[in-house]
């Protein structure tokens, strides 16, 4: 549901609008040196400014509320809260009868009976990757040996894409972009082959990103047009060393010690300025319909820090399984 991992759990909780958003981090090893400014480097770097990124700042004022006695972690859950205060919550009013294309309004609606929090998209939002951040910050700590990287390789189909981003948001509308992820040294065996599997474990947490639509690792869908003589990684040495990385630093669901590497692909925003037909609840009729309210046109843009986040979320979780193995 609203939790994930096996020895390091996360469980998030909040909406958009609420009063907070927050992260409950179970399974961190006692004895880790945390505190409140540990968080910001990453937390700006999810922050919004940048050509194409919303309107809406917060603060990200964060606490730790437990976990944590005197600098260090004490093995006990971590409890992190970041305070919500630039809300405007009037744009989202007419989301009650009349759903947004691509939003979760029309299935949240149906599937919680009414009940959900429609105020800016609720706990779909966006704005709860900020405790993923978080989580992910904790968990990279767990693993200090590992360097994880992520970047934009391209937005709307083009890597100089800053002339592209301004005519999306001249015409009040969004694009969609590729985030590349690099996770160098690994050491070999993590992951359990079928279920559990590297790819399996990275793609779940990369899915609970919202507007993330693919997965690819090393070659990904290209290998669909090599053969396996182009395909496999010859071993050039003991240590598992391979001379090409075309499985991205995975094989059976097993970490190989070759570097990771994986791209995710978002999808445009949902929320565009252009008029949108969208079906109205209560005059049964379809209707054109504009969205107001603080959106980015490109989500891929602050996306690296969440994918990154996340993954070390993963790898933290296989590191300690790995452990008691």
């Amino acid at each position: 549901m609203n939790s994930f991992g096996r020895l390091f759990r996360i469980s998030i909780y909040g909406e958009s609008h609420g009063s907070e958003v927050g992260i409950l981090i179970d399974g961190c090893p006692s004895g880790l040196p945390l505190c409140e400014s540990d968080f910001k480097p990453d937390l700006l770097r999810r922050q919004p400014g940048a050509l194409g990124t919303t309107p809406r700042v917060e603060k990200d004022t964060l606490q730790i509320k437990s976990g944590v006695f005197d600098g260090t972690s004490t093995g006990a859950p971590i409890l992190i809260s970041i305070t919500n205060g630039n809300t405007n919550s009037k744009h989202y009013e007419s989301t009650l009868s009349i759903p947004r294309p691509g939003h979760a309004d029309f299935t949240k609606k149906i599937k919680y009976e009414g009940h959900a929090d429609w105020r800016g998209g609720g706990i779909s939002s966006g704005r709860l990757t900020v405790a993923l951040v978080a989580a992910g910050v904790v968990a990279k700590k767990t693993i200090p040996h590992i360097k994880i990287e992520a970047r934009i390789l391209e937005i709307g189909g083009q890597t100089d894409y800053q002339a592209l981003l301004q005519q999306a948001i001249n015409e009040q509308d969004s694009l969609g972009g590729i985030i590349e992820c690099r996770v160098s040294g690994l050491e070999i065996g993590l992951g359990e082959p079928f279920f559990d599997s590297v790819e399996s474990t990275i793609s779940h947490l990369m899915f609970s990103i919202p507007g993330i639509k693919g997965i690819e690792f090393g070659d990904g869908f290209k290998a669909a047009q090599m053969r396996g003589s182009e395909f496999n990684d010859a071993i050039i040495d003991a240590h598992g060393r391979t001379a090409t990385n075309h499985s991205g630093g995975i094989n059976g669901g097993i970490s190989n010690g070759n570097d990771i590497l994986f791209r995710v692909v978002t999808r445009p925003t949902a929320s565009i300025g252009l008029v949108q037909n969208s079906f109205n609840f209560e005059t049964n009729k379809m209707e054109g319909h504009q969205i107001v309210g603080r959106h980015d046109a490109c989500i891929a843009l602050r996306v690296p820090v969440i994918v990154e986040a996340l993954t070390a979320v993963a790898l933290a979780d296989f590191n300690l399984m790995r452990r008691t193995q």
